[in-house]
């Protein structure tokens, strides 16, 4: 018997594959793959000028249509699903395009797969169009705990629906900086950088407040005066695959600008660049706000033999081993446990050594794309696509 059709349908932001993608495209472009030969997967994203409309990645059909407007774009998926007739389409982080794929398939089975609480706010969808979008899913999944929770918060009749699938990160490409090739990679990383000698903090994430960077530069002058071998290097900015700066970016630079010889700001990097930024660094620090839903972020350093400090907020409670993996500090004060962390992991080698080998083993154990895949073939299968 020929495998179910399953369309997975991206937002349509940023096309697939990319090196300048979001993290939702990243989780596609991760799993979907994995998941055959026990479904027939179809992607359905955005065009690009390096790809054909209709291409292979990794042995999943893509169909790619122009995204001039997100009303343009769902009518032409919707129009192309109409003619391929899938069994399941599985919605990408955008309740409101369950509702207008509903409408061009009114008998469609809908799935919708929620990577964040961003499209869940009034701001991007009312209440009432929420509630729908809910009523008329099949299923929803959700990538943490904490995301559920929010989910069910805001419509308490589909706590029923609601599905955890953590998510992960290639092992293989983010080697730990206790291995072979990560020791080795590590070393050449730091002598071509001029890093040894050096005590290196990384922040890899987008430059927006939530993400809570101006808290580490705030507390940089007492960083400094306790290791003054210290560098922090905050890879990113505002936007994916964009270096165009915000009245925040500029903000951030004004307060690294103070301490140019311990502060190195470095672009958005390709995502295949990330782990060389993790590999070479001592620590990773994740000072989001309360709205984190997970932090790819996290999987990606711990995998690297990184202790991660985050904030006791969202999904990273489910992901850092408070003591064991790293450690967590108040989201809403930050400052005060972060200075006092980050100053005492960088005067112990010994345990941040500890910390980084039972990150990557906990990564192993819990955090990888395989996991991940096959949570979502139990799905599947409890659905009865599999």
């Amino acid at each position: 018997m020929s495998p179910n059709r399953v369309a997975f349908v991206t937002p349509g932001s940023y096309p697939l594959p990319s090196p300048g993608s979001s993290s939702v495209e990243r989780v596609v472009e991760n799993i979907v793959p994995l998941l055959t030969p026990h479904i027939e997967p179809r992607i359905y994203g955005r065009t690009a000028k390096h790809l054909p409309r209709r291409g292979v990645y990794r042995g999943v059909a893509c169909h790619r249509y122009p995204a001039v407007s997100k009303q343009a774009y769902i009518r032409e998926v919707g129009t192309a699903l109409r003619a391929y007739g899938p069994q399941l389409v599985v919605v990408e982080n955008r309740p409101l395009y369950v509702l207008r794929l509903r409408k061009r398939r009114p008998h469609a089975r809908i799935w919708l797969n929620l990577h964040s609480s961003t499209f869940l706010s009034p701001s991007r969808i009312s209440p009432s169009s929420l509630r729908e979008s809910f009523r008329q899913a099949e299923r929803i999944i959700v990538n943490s705990e904490y995301l559920r929770d929010v989910a069910a918060r805001l419509v308490p009749e589909a706590g029923s629906k609601l599905r955890v699938v953590h998510l992960g990160v290639e092992s293989d490409r983010f080697p730990s900086q206790y291995s072979l090739a990560g020791s080795q990679m590590r070393e050449q990383l730091r002598t071509v950088r001029g890093w040894h000698g050096r005590k290196v903090l990384l922040f890899m994430g987008r430059l927006i407040p939530r993400k809570g960077v101006h808290h580490l530069l705030r507390i940089l002058p007492d960083l400094v005066e306790a290791h003054p071998d210290i560098l922090l290097v905050v890879v990113g900015s505002a936007f994916y695959g964009s270096h165009r700066m915000t009245p925040y970016t500029r903000q951030l630079h004004r307060l690294g600008n103070k301490f140019p010889a311990h502060v190195k700001f470095v672009p958005y990097v390709p995502y295949s660049e990330v782990p060389s930024w993790f590999v070479a660094a001592d620590l990773a620090v994740v000072p989001s706000d309360r709205r984190e839903a997970f932090g790819l972020v996290n999987v990606e350093a711990m995998a690297c033999g990184l202790p991660v400090v985050g904030t006791r907020a969202g999904g990273m409670k489910e992901v850092i081993e408070e003591g064991v993996t790293g450690f967590l500090v108040d989201p809403d004060h930050p400052q005060a446990e972060l200075k006092e962390r980050l100053i005492w992991l960088m005067h112990n080698d010994d345990l941040r050594a500890f910390l980084g080998q039972r990150a990557r083993e906990r990564v192993e154990q819990l955090f990888t794309w395989e996991q991940s895949a096959a949570r979502w073939l139990e799905l599947l299968q409890e659905g009865g696509y599999v």
